[in-house]
This record gives C-alpha cells, sequence and structure tokens, in this order.
C-alpha cells in the first residue's frame, strides 16, 4: 500500500517542464497516465523511463571518383523501459529479460511530425508492450530462482537522484552537396595506387538530441551530434592473403572537422600501407618484448584495458541452463595491481580538450539520467575503480555515470569516454625503441617487434571477423580475441626494420599489462566509437558511444604473435581493368 501512494504521489508531482517541447510533453503526459497500470497486476511497476533519440543523419559514400550511395533522413528512435518489482528485485538481470511471447505493437519508430497525441499513441502501445514482457520475465525469473540458491545477491536497480537538464538544441548540419564533393574528391585518391583492390570513402552525421523521462523525476533533452569520415580499403599479396587498413575522423561537431588536405593525406597513407603490405613477407611466430608505438599503443589500452573496466553482471538463469557469458577480465581483481606503480588511470568525461584538440568522449548525462564525474581508476599501478551503470555489482551499489550503450537482459552497458592513461615515469619514444633492441640482444633474439597500427575499431566485414574469432578459439588464446595488428616491423640490432604481415596475437589479455616495462613522454590521441562488438567491428552494432583514449606508446615484455592460419583465397585470374588512362 505504501508503494502505491508513493508512487501516485511522485507522477502527481511532476513538475510541468519545457511545454513548448512537444516530446517532453508527451513522455510527460503517459507517465501521469501510466500509474493506472499499478491496478492491473500484483506485479506493479515501479520505475518507468522513456528515452528518444531524435534528429537527422546526412550520410554518403563514394570509391574511386564516383559516389556510390547518399542519404538525408530524420529519425526518432525510442528506447521504452518498465521495471516491476521493487529496486532489490525486478524483472531485469534474466536471461529472458528482453523477451516476450505474447502479441507485440511495433512502434520502434516514432512519428516524425511535432504531433503530441500521436506521440503519446506511441508511448502507450510501447509502454503495454514494456509492462507485459516486464511482468512475464519478473514471474519466469522468481519461478527460476524457487530452486537455487544465491551465494551473491545484490540489488537490481540502483536508485539516482532524478536529474532535471533541459537544454537548447540547435542542430548545425552539414552540406551535403559539399561532402558528396569531397568524398569523390578523396576516394578518386586510391586511382594513384594500383594494389588497392577495394576502397570506399564514408561520411556520415548525426544532429539531434536524446531527451529521457522517468517516472522517477528525470528530465533530460541534451544535444547529440557527431561527424565522422572513414575511409577503408584492401588489397591481396600474391599468396592470397587478404590485407586491409583504414583510417577515421571524428568529431562532435562538423565545423571542426579536420581540413580536406588533412583528410587526403591520411587516406593516401591507407594506400601507401596497403602497398607496402602487399610486398612484405609473411611474419613468422614470435615471443618477447613488444613496443606499441603512437597510435597503437592508444589502440591497445582502450581494447585491453578500457572494455575491460566495465564489468557486466551474470544474468539469472534457470537451474541446469548454461549460457556463454563475456565477463571481464579483470572481475575480481579490484585492489590488486594491473599496471606498473608508476602508471595511473582517469577516465574524465566532463573535459572538452586536451591540449587544444576537442576531445570526442565529452558528454554530461548517460543513457540513465546520470551526470558522470572524472573517475579514478587505477592508481599507482592498482585497479580502484570500474565503469559503473545503474545495475549493481559486486563491491559497487551505485552509479558512476557510465551508461554509454544499451545492454543486455534490461541493463545498460558501461563503456569510458575520456579515458587518460599517465606515466609518471615516462621516457622518449626513441629511447622505448632503443630498450627493445638492447631485450633482445640480451635475450640473444634475432630481432624485436615494433606494432605501429592496430586493426581496432576492426575494419574487416562479418565474415572475416567470424572466420577471425573461429581462428583465435581453435588456437587456444584470449579469453576475449584482441583485434590483428596491422603495421609489425622486425626491429634488428643495427636498428633497420622490416614490414611483415599475417600475424595476430596469441594470450595477449589485460593481465599482460602488469609487464610494461616502459612509457612513452610523448602521448596519442585515439577517437573512436565504441559498440560493445568485438574489436569495436565498423558498423557492428545499431548504437555506438563516442569514445577518446589520451595514451603513450609502450613496451610490454614477453609477448607472443602467431601466424594466422586461414585458408587463403585465389587472387582474381584476369588482371584488373585500367582505371586511369
Amino acid at each position: 500500500m505504501r508503494r502505491r501512494l508513493r508512487w501516485a504521489v511522485l507522477l502527481l508531482a511532476l513538475p510541468a517542464l519545457a511545454q513548448d517541447d512537444v516530446i517532453l510533453r508527451a513522455m510527460q503526459d503517459e507517465l501521469q497516465r501510466s500509474r493506472g497500470l499499478r491496478a492491473v497486476n500484483p506485479e506493479q511497476p515501479y520505475y518507468i523511463e522513456y528515452a528518444l533519440h531524435a534528429g537527422e543523419s546526412v550520410s554518403g559514400s563514394a570509391t574511386l571518383g564516383a559516389l556510390l550511395r547518399s542519404n538525408r533522413v530524420r529519425y526518432r528512435l525510442p528506447r521504452i523501459q518498465v521495471r516491476v518489482g521493487d529496486y532489490s528485485f525486478d524483472n531485469t538481470n534474466y536471461i529472458r529479460s528482453d523477451y516476450y511471447s505474447g502479441t507485440r505493437y511495433d512502434v520502434e519508430q516514432f512519428p516524425l511530425d511535432a504531433s503530441c497525441p500521436v506521440l503519446r499513441q506511441h508511448l502507450w502501445l510501447a509502454t503495454d508492450t514494456a509492462y507485459k514482457a516486464a511482468v512475464e520475465a519478473y514471474s519466469r525469473k522468481r519461478s527460476a530462482l524457487k530452486n537455487v540458491t544465491l551465494t551473491d545477491q545484490w540489488p537490481d536497480f540502483a536508485k539516482a537522484a532524478p536529474l532535471e537538464r533541459v537544454e537548447n538544441i540547435k542542430p548545425n548540419v552539414p552540406d551535403q552537396a559539399a561532402w558528396l564533393a569531397r568524398l569523390r574528391r578523396l576516394s578518386a585518391a586510391f586511382l594513384d595506387y594500383p594494389a588497392v583492390t577495394l576502397s570506399a570513402v564514408d561520411f556520415d552525421s548525426n544532429q539531434g538530441a536524446m531527451y529521457l523521462a522517468t517516472s522517477e523525476g528525470a528530465r533530460i533533452r541534451i544535444p547529440e551530434s557527431s561527424m565522422m569520415m572513414r575511409a577503408r580499403a584492401s588489397a591481396q599479396a600474391p599468396d592470397g592473403m587478404l590485407l586491409r587498413d583504414a583510417i577515421v575522423f571524428e568529431s562532435l561537431d562538423p565545423l571542426r572537422m579536420p581540413p580536406e588536405t588533412e583528410l587526403e593525406r591520411g587516406l593516401r597513407q591507407v594506400g601507401e600501407n596497403l602497398t607496402a603490405l602487399v610486398k612484405a613477407p609473411a611474419g613468422e611466430s614470435y615471443s618477447g618484448p613488444v613496443l606499441f608505438e603512437g597510435i597503437a599503443g592508444a589502440q591497445l589500452l582502450a581494447e585491453v584495458l578500457g572494455r575491460n573496466l566495465a564489468v557486466p553482471r551474470r544474468p539469472v538463469t534457470p537451474p541446469g541452463v548454461s549460457f556463454p557469458f563475456p565477463s571481464s577480465e579483470l572481475e575480481g581483481r579490484l585492489g590488486v595491481r594491473i599496471l606498473p606503480e608508476w602508471m595511473d588511470v582517469v577516465d574524465d568525461p566532463t573535459q572538452k580538450e586536451w591540449r587544444g584538440r576537442q576531445l570526442f568522449g565529452y558528454y554530461t548525462v548517460d543513457l540513465e539520467g546520470v551526470s558522470p564525474r572524472p573517475l579514478a581508476l587505477v592508481e599507482k599501478g592498482v585497479l580502484k575503480n570500474f565503469l559503473l551503470t545503474r545495475q549493481p555489482v559486486k563491491g559497487f551499489e551505485t552509479s558512476n555515470g557510465h551508461a554509454r550503450l544499451p545492454g543486455s537482459f534490461g541493463a545498460k552497458a558501461a563503456g569510458f569516454g575520456n579515458m587518460f592513461v599517465r606515466a609518471a615515469e615516462a621516457v622518449p619514444l626513441a629511447e622505448l625503441k632503443k630498450k627493445l633492441i638492447d631485450l633482445c640482444r640480451e635475450r640473444n633474439k634475432p630481432y624485436g617487434i615494433i606494432v605501429r597500427k592496430m586493426d581496432f575499431p576492426s575494419s574487416a566485414s562479418f565474415d572475416e571477423a567470424r572466420r577471425m574469432l573461429a581462428g583465435m578459439a581453435q588456437s587456444g588464446g584470449n579469453a576475449r580475441p584482441v583485434s590483428l595488428p596491422i603495421l609489425v616491423y622486425r626491429v634488428y640490432a643495427d636498428g633497420r626494420e622490416e614490414l611483415v604481415r599475417g600475424l595476430r596475437f596469441r594470450g595477449l589479455t589485460a593481465r599482460s599489462l602488469k609487464d610494461v616495462l616502459a612509457a612513452s613522454e610523448e602521448t596519442q590521441v585515439f577517437d573512436f566509437l565504441e559498440n560493445g562488438a568485438p574489436f569495436a567491428l565498423m558498423d557492428g552494432a545499431s548504437f555506438a558511444a563516442e569514445t577518446s583514449i589520451v595514451a603513450p606508446s609502450i613496451l610490454v615484455d614477453d609477448l607472443e604473435l602467431e601466424k594466422a592460419q586461414e585458408e587463403l583465397p585465389k587472387p582474381p585470374i584476369v588482371p584488373p581493368p585500367a582505371l586511369k588512362n
């Protein structure tokens, strides 16, 4: 009875914010009306969330100077959630939390026109489906736990102070015609690299807002803006080995994208990399120290460290049901040294710039309506904290504002925003290469390895990614597979370097970072779209979070690389046609 009273009073007390915004008004009206659900079923809703991503998307693609596609669409993408029970035990965190066996109403795309009655109609239907699914999952979850004894049990949802943040939205949609012309010019640059067999240059801009309204009282409208230009290319070595490379330029503001000369320089570097890789010899298996130089250091730390700082919670399963669940490699290691004593890691999504450069991972509110703050994750090498959402995990019962992605089993997924990796005992980059050579000489190794670029996020196709995952699993490799290195160099005692191809890491995990021997004074900013897919596969998910990492080059002791054992396709039988007169 007390829960019913609190529910009714809370909804009646909701403020009339931003009445000029039809979307917020429709959300507020339906939240007030949805209190009628409490009288329908013993399983009453204690939390309702209406989220909507609304805006305009402009995109295009070109290859070898010819346009492939162009698109301009307005969108409204809803996320509706209903929780029944209470904060300690509800319908989420169960293997079938996202499943509903009854009749569904397909209202995934909301109307584009500013019609409050129509928006309310869609919210009503979506709420009805979400509530029925929640009741079904709640019942099944209770039944599954009747014959199960849980040794550790935490609340299913953490309380959070409702946030009111309604900002002005001023979308800055880029000139589509100008960008399509730019794509034609840029993509034509690959005509100068005959070794490249396939190439494409894409751009994508999303300008709009995120809306969030909850039964707790949260009222949020914040701008969402991102711009991306990406060049992807592939080639084939004489032995049939498929090779690829990519470069991505990203910004939160379309007006702050790099000039065309810089875009072309990056694209031509991709063409030069592939031309060199086609001529390079296949690498041999190697065990020893590896230097991750420049962008490769940031990529490695983002993938192997940053992604493991989010600890997902294993869902409840019925007795006797096994369920594969990807856990974090750092789970259970709180208070344990995971990096050298002279390294610290901080995530600060509130920082807009770093040394005059815009940071792609800046955000003010996460997907659950929680504002982030600077968060010390690793201090003097010791793991101190995790990236947390409102789903409690062992040792942590509240969010720290890092719900960045839609998750599974009724929860959001955590991710970092702007991650800074700092080394107190750093040396010039040239000293790292010298140290690598000295180590190989001491250990009687003919050469050391320098990695200057990783395939992260991966530009592989879905089929290639599946083959990579299967091959890594067969070799008994990583718990969480690591992206392939693209630019790998043998470095000899005299400093001479030789590019090789066709290698992948074996056994490279977050625990390997404990063996970082040295880091550079120079740091690299690396921006990417985190989507939660393996290798953060480009276009591997429908939702992505803007992310940045600032990190040094690192020298890691005793890593293994092996030759990729895959069936090589035959090169084309007939030579390619002439593309230039």
